[in-house]
């Protein structure tokens, strides 16, 4: 019984994981496609069909390359770091509400263990520099941790990549990175957006408008979807949280690829003396108006 919960843990485990990591491979191509063509420029465009394929030649790449690393480090400890890094940086992905129902670890919690296991993924890349046994590296290893809740640093990515990690080892801190802006593009999606629910009656009233016969033939797909397919339902549920997350990936490539950087103590400065304190005056804002007025939120999954 122990071995038969295991094997179905371990299943589930990698329906979730295989997804999430081919998701963020195809964000890089969509970031460098969006931001050649803001540019004026073609991108990728060899690798398959429009350089669709283009994330999975650089994966082959890399695994071909030879790895280096420092001659005074642990190895044990510098390839650790990364694997660290990346698996925080996944675990955010386990309670993300899919679908009614559909969420791998369902808790009150949801948002708090989001936010505890994105903050800990610092901490593989501050083993990475403290294994390498440089000074040097070191220091650089200590930037993200004096900025755990700074998720604006994602803008300034190509600034901090790091590129002292070859072949291999350099793709699951570059996995960790692409998995972290996924995943805060579904929670802003999931907080402000609605999540995976969707308003039918306003599909239905477009619709209508053009012809009565689309009209009835929606309504009774709707109809059919809805009481006949649970697994049919689930996948409309997840294309409409896809379709929402891309397009708050796009606004994010746009906001990239439209305004220029700020240098980063004039973020740090921006984050902590501005954002935060409007985030701690609405956490305290929102729970009294929602208790004043007596207000029940709709999509309470993931709180």
């Amino acid at each position: 019984m122990f071995i038969l919960s295991s094997f179905i843990s371990l299943i589930e485990v990698l329906i979730l994981t295989i997804p999430v990591l081919l998701s963020v491979a195809f964000v890089t191509v969509a970031e460098r496609k969006t931001m050649a063509s803001m540019q004026r420029r073609l991108g990728p465009n060899i690798t398959g069909y429009y350089g669709i394929l283009q994330a999975f030649a650089d994966a082959l790449k890399l695994l071909l390359k030879e790895y280096i690393s420092p001659t005074q480090a642990n190895i044990i400890l510098f390839f650790i770091g990364p694997v660290i890094t990346l698996v925080f940086s996944l675990l955010g992905y386990a309670v993300i509400p899919y679908g009614p129902g559909l969420a791998m670890l369902d808790s009150n919690l949801g948002i708090l263990y989001m936010l505890a296991v994105s903050s800990l993924s610092t901490y593989g890349i501050l083993l990475a520099g403290w294994s390498a046994n440089s000074k040097y590296a070191f220091l650089g290893s200590k930037w993200p941790n004096k900025d755990v809740n700074l998720y604006l640093k994602q803008t300034v990515s190509e600034k901090f990549r790091m590129t002292e990690h070859a072949a291999v080892i350099f793709v699951f801190f570059f996995l960790a990175e692409y998995a972290s802006i996924v995943l805060i593009c579904i929670l802003t999606t999931i907080l402000f957006l609605g999540g995976y629910l969707f308003s039918i009656s306003t599909l239905l009233e477009i619709i209508k408008y053009f012809d009565v016969y689309y009209y009835i033939c929606t309504v009774q797909t709707i109809h059919v979807i809805l009481n006949y397919s649970i697994l049919i339902e689930g996948l409309v549920y997840g294309i409409i949280l896809g379709l929402k997350t891309c397009i708050m990936i796009f606004t994010f490539i746009w906001a990239r690829a439209s305004f220029p950087r700020i240098r980063f103590d004039q973020l740090m400065s921006f984050c902590w003396t501005i954002l935060l304190p409007i985030v701690i005056a609405f956490i305290i804002l929102i729970p009294c108006i929602i208790y004043s007025f007596n207000i029940m939120p709709c999509n309470i999954y993931l709180l």
